[in-house]
């Protein structure tokens, strides 16, 4: 059994605040690449990245990763690296996705429910308050370490229209995402790796994709080159996109842009 909700229902400034509503659907395989944290070297370059061929970035970042008083997470997450609101809505004014990763990078598993719930809607609150243009309804929270439970799932869904987990506690016999075709109360889940450099795994694990039937994947990244868990080099994530974009059966979405499809 699985233990929550599966789907069910499953670049430049003018690339627009959103994107044509008819895009990727008549797609049988959408990919996502959902970069976390909120690096600012590395988002600006994920950015024009995205922007050389035409498509928006998803960009997931913590809500206090610029405050004074943010501590190092660990050896990825340091206060030095981390971008603010300022940057966060000059990326999001050309067309990149700005989204929720948390309130402070807490593993929300590892803490009292109450506690959770309050670091959710302080994080929301943040977001709604400093980033342009920012609707709950359409925002999705993507946890730290994609790790949630259905309790906390259940909470942040009073609020955002989907939540981003980890892929192993929502899927069963397969990595791929339904296309949503109903919008609200989402939960999906994304693949990770680590911490390391990940090019060849982010290589295999989208050719095994495309060669599959079809479906919605996402996978979870952070930094380029030498930022973050698992980064990818700047050379190959570039490559990639150069190569993927030709792909006529595949779209490359953010992940709002899919919840938006339902």
């Amino acid at each position: 059994m699985k233990r929550r909700k599966f789907i069910q229902s499953t670049a430049i400034a003018t690339i627009a605040s959103s994107l044509p509503s008819w895009i990727g659907k008549d797609k049988t395989h959408i990919l996502t690449f959902s970069f976390d944290d909120g690096f600012k070297k590395s988002f600006y370059k994920v950015a024009e990245i995205h922007e050389e061929y035409g498509l928006s970035a998803c960009l997931n970042v913590i809500a206090t990763g610029h405050m004074p008083d943010f501590k190092a997470i660990d050896e990825w997450i340091q206060p030095e690296l981390m971008g603010d609101f300022n940057d966060w809505n000059i990326l999001k004014a050309r067309g990149h996705e700005i989204m929720p990763h948390t309130w402070k990078h807490l593993n929300l598993t590892k803490i009292s429910p109450s506690h959770a719930k309050e670091n959710i809607d302080k994080c929301l609150d943040y977001f709604s308050d400093n980033l342009d243009g920012y609707k709950d309804e359409e925002a999705i929270f993507n946890y730290a370490f994609l790790a949630s439970t259905p309790e906390i799932d259940q909470y942040a869904l009073q609020r955002v229209g989907a939540v981003r987990t980890g892929a192993w506690l929502v899927m069963e016999d397969t990595k791929v995402n339904m296309i949503p075709h109903a919008k609200g109360d989402i939960t999906f889940g994304a693949w990770a790796n680590g911490p390391d450099n990940i090019d060849d795994y982010v290589d295999q694990t989208v050719n095994d994709f495309l060669e599959g039937s079809g479906g919605w994947m996402v996978v979870c990244l952070h930094g380029l080159d030498d930022e973050g868990w698992g980064p990818v080099s700047t050379t190959f994530f570039d490559s990639l996109l150069k190569r993927l974009v030709q792909i006529d059966k595949l779209s490359i979405l953010p992940a709002g842009e899919v919840i938006k499809m339902g």
